[in-house]
């Protein structure tokens, strides 16, 4: 869903470079000499409004995180948590999430985030889904080997979509769960889509797979 347009986002963006990376081709095989040590990388593909990759940052202070966005006034609000949480071990891009081999060098994440992304319902847009087959062959590339992929989403047709998916894709499956918030997971961050459709007391899935 495309966002409404945020007056002076582009300029936020940009004013804020140390946390917006705006050369991103010039940072493939370098992000670790951005984030300035060898901790883990993990990257939040289609990271919205930024709740989940800061939580994830305050949460975590070992592990970097880049959180991914086509949409720059979406980013920009994400930036807005970024700044206000006064963790340093986060990044933004503002990069379409078909293109990540642009970015990132072989192996060079550790984990990725899929997060309520777009079901694309329409079966003539099964290939616009960001657990299609030719995703995960970029996610595979800049991951390391048996590197993971850990999906969210509310919707259930993409979620028995996705798990096919891997499945095909000869991905393992290594855990499930079929009412996140009813089990026994400790640790989750929510997204600002998953706190709105957790309220309305919908069903949320979650599954960890691995090449």
């Amino acid at each position: 869903m495309r966002a409404r347009r945020r007056k002076g986002a582009e300029e936020h963006l940009a004013n804020n470079p140390h946390f917006v990376i705006l050369n991103p081709e010039d940072a493939k095989g370098h992000w670790r000499e951005i984030f300035g040590n060898d901790k883990p990388i993990h990257i939040e593909v289609g990271s919205g409004k930024g709740a989940f990759i800061t939580g994830m940052a305050l949460q975590n202070p070992d592990i970097n995180y880049i959180g991914i966005d086509i949409q720059v006034s979406v980013l920009s609000y994400a930036l807005d948590k970024v700044l206000a949480s006064g963790a340093e071990n986060i990044r933004l891009l503002q990069v379409d999430g078909s293109s990540l081999t642009n970015y990132f060098a072989d192996g060079e994440i550790d984990l990725l985030y899929l997060n309520f992304s777009d079901p694309w319902p329409k079966k003539k847009h099964t290939k616009r889904r960001l657990t299609y087959k030719t995703f995960l062959d970029t996610y595979k590339q800049i991951l390391p080997e048996h590197g993971e992929i850990h999906f969210k989403t509310d919707n259930r047709g993409l979620f028995e979509y996705s798990l096919a998916s891997f499945s095909q894709y000869g991905m393992i499956l290594k855990q499930v769960w079929l009412d996140l918030h009813a089990s026994d997971f400790e640790g989750n961050v929510m997204t600002e889509y998953e706190k709105k459709f957790s309220d309305k007391g919908q069903v949320i899935y979650r599954v960890e797979a691995h090449f």
